[in-house]
């Protein structure tokens, strides 16, 4: 929420909340077009990702795939979609740069 109010978006931005609304395989596969990735959506440090050991396993593109749409926990959040653009995470940096993004709007 914090992250939210810092960007101040706009009423027209849709919220989901992927905890109450599964994160679709088509919602996925358009994140992954625009990142470029899986791995890069995807978060190592969920809880599950050390409790499944998941560290020491080869992971490839399908495998990320495959846990992201298995559990919400594995999705880097706050994943922001601004057209084109993908903003994926937290660090102070991704939202400075959404934040640039949006105020070039």
């Amino acid at each position: 929420m914090r992250i939210l109010k810092e960007l101040n978006l706009s009423s027209d931005f849709i919220l989901q909340d992927i905890k109450e609304y599964e994160i679709t395989v088509k919602q996925l596969e358009e994140m992954r077009n625009i990142s470029g990735s899986y791995e890069s959506l995807f978060s190592k440090r969920a809880k599950l990702y050390k409790e499944m050991d998941l560290k020491n396993q080869s992971l490839y593109e399908k495998d990320y795939k495959h846990y992201i749409l298995e559990h919400y926990t594995f999705l880097k959040r706050p994943v922001i979609i601004i057209g084109n653009r993908i903003f994926i995470g937290n660090s102070k940096n991704v939202v400075n740069q959404a934040k640039q993004f949006l105020n070039e709007q």
